[in-house]
């Protein structure tokens, strides 16, 4: 996600991943995105920053990723990888910041 990418963007993409999450909660209870939660930002909060966004994008596509490698769709494992690469990434760009 470059810096191209507009806060309506990002915020859109939030809005759809937190779409998937309501689902494979209704879905299965014993998932609780525990990481994602602790964040306290949801995709209608639209005064948190570009940043935080970003950050909560990768911190719950590493989640849900997690929760699909668990009703073994192929390639989750791959992509809880790296959304745990890019949460990461974007936290250190996030302290630079501050």
């Amino acid at each position: 996600m470059g810096e191209s990418v507009h806060k309506e963007e990002l915020i859109s993409l939030h809005q759809m991943l937190y779409e998937i999450k309501d689902y494979f909660e209704g879905s299965n209870p014993d998932l609780k995105f525990s990481e994602y939660h602790s964040l306290k930002i949801n995709p209608a909060q639209l005064h948190k920053s570009k940043m935080e966004h970003k950050y909560a994008i990768f911190v719950l596509g590493n989640e849900l990723a997690n929760a699909m490698k668990d009703v073994e769709f192929s390639a989750s494992g791959r992509i809880s990888a790296r959304m745990r690469e890019l949460a990461a990434k974007t936290l250190k760009e996030m302290e630079y910041i501050q």
